[in-house]
Formats: structure tokens, C-alpha cells, sequence
């Protein structure tokens, strides 16, 4: 079973997270997908697998017990861009931003916050960006022979919930992340990605 291993850039400051108080819902995120590299034209219905997955993890996360469902006071609007890219290009980020030198599957960049007066109350709040590798995402379907629209979704469910504030450093950290993104990929007809680990296996925080 492959890990994800989305981790926050080194700037990033980070969100509340799920299991430490309410998280403030937020309108669905208005998600720009950027192809930056020509191995994705072979999947020509990435963005719309993206855009499916973000969406349904917005209205999951907005739905459940610490939300008050999509559009209520919080966050509002709020913005994202996932970059899909390839191996080479994220292997770069990887290095730059967390000094490891070799691609992995997906990164989550939170956006900084403003904590002070002088941001339009109207303006739309960016979480961040995510990227995606192709050649590493292709590879971990194929292996673990499941669809690449599958793992693409978890993929991009994945980095969405880094974004927003979620993140498995410890354990029980990792259990609240892992079964809320089960329960969105289900809400997908996506089955649960997890199933087939060793229970007794130590959960991998990085590549």
C-alpha cells in the first residue's frame, strides 16, 4: 500500500486542525486546475476528477459535526489552485521546500493568512495550492491496481484537507484524516484506499 505523503511547504502557517476545536465551514472552493506538464494530456478528464473530489470533500467536511454546512459564517469564499505536473517538476518542489530530493505523489502548499485589517472582507480566501505528480500517480494505481480516477481523487482529497488544516504528524492525527477521507471517497463510489494495509504497520510520514 503506497502512503500519501502531502506535507505543508516550511511557510505555511498552520490551520486549526479537525480534532483541536471547530473548524469555521466555508462556501465550496472555487478550484483552478493548472496543466504544467504535457504527460497529462493523456488523461483529459483530470480536472474534472479534481474538481469532483475537492467539491465533495468541501461539502463532507462543511457537513459534519463541526460545521454548519456550506455557505454559513466562516470562512466564505474561498479559492485553490492544484498544479499537475510531473515527476521532474515535483521533485524540484520537494526539494526546495522540504529538502528531499526525489518526487513523491502530491504536496500541499496552506496559504498564509492575514491577521490584520487591510484585506477586502469581500475578497475570496485563498488555502493554497496542491500539486500532483503524474509519472508517481499513475505508478501507485498501477501497482496497487486500482483506477487512476480513483487514486487522483484520493490524491486530490488528500491535499485538500492539508490545505484547510488537517495532518497525520501523529497517530490519532492520521486516524481522524485517513476515515474522513474515506468517508468522502465514498461518497464517490470510490472504495476505502486503506483497507488492504498491515494494521501493524508504521504509518509512513514522508516518502
Amino acid at each position: 500500500m503506497q502512503k500519501l505523503s502531502a506535507e505543508r511547504a516550511p511557510r505555511a502557517t498552520p490551520l486549526r486542525k479537525r480534532n483541536s476545536g471547530s473548524m469555521p465551514p466555508f462556501v465550496l472552493p472555487i478550484s483552478e486546475v493548472l496543466v504544467v506538464a504535457d504527460c497529462w494530456q493523456v488523461e483529459p478528464d483530470a480536472e474534472a476528477i479534481i474538481q469532483r473530489a475537492i467539491a465533495a470533500a468541501a461539502d463532507i467536511v462543511n457537513a459534519g459535526p463541526t460545521g454548519t454546512g456550506a455557505g454559513a459564517a466562516g470562512f466564505g469564499e474561498t479559492e485553490l489552485a492544484v498544479m499537475l505536473t510531473d515527476d521532474a517538476g515535483i521533485r524540484t518542489l520537494n526539494l526546495n521546500w522540504r529538502g528531499i530530493d526525489k518526487p513523491t505523489n502530491v504536496l500541499s502548499f496552506p496559504a498564509l493568512q492575514p491577521t490584520g485589517p487591510g484585506a477586502p472582507e469581500d475578497a475570496p480566501r485563498m488555502l493554497g495550492d496542491i500539486a500532483i505528480a503524474y509519472q508517481t500517480t499513475r505508478g501507485e494505481a498501477d501497482d496497487e491496481q486500482k483506477p487512476f480516477d480513483h487514486h487522483l481523487s484520493h490524491l486530490a482529497v488528500h491535499g485538500f484537507l492539508h490545505l484547510i488544516g488537517y495532518d497525520h504528524e501523529k497517530d490519532d492525527d492520521a486516524e481522524a484524516m485517513e476515515s474522513l477521507e474515506t468517508e468522502i471517497l465514498a461518497q464517490l463510489g470510490i472504495p476505502d484506499p486503506y483497507t488492504d494495509r498491515d494494521p501493524y504497520m508504521d504509518r509512513e510520514r514522508t516518502d
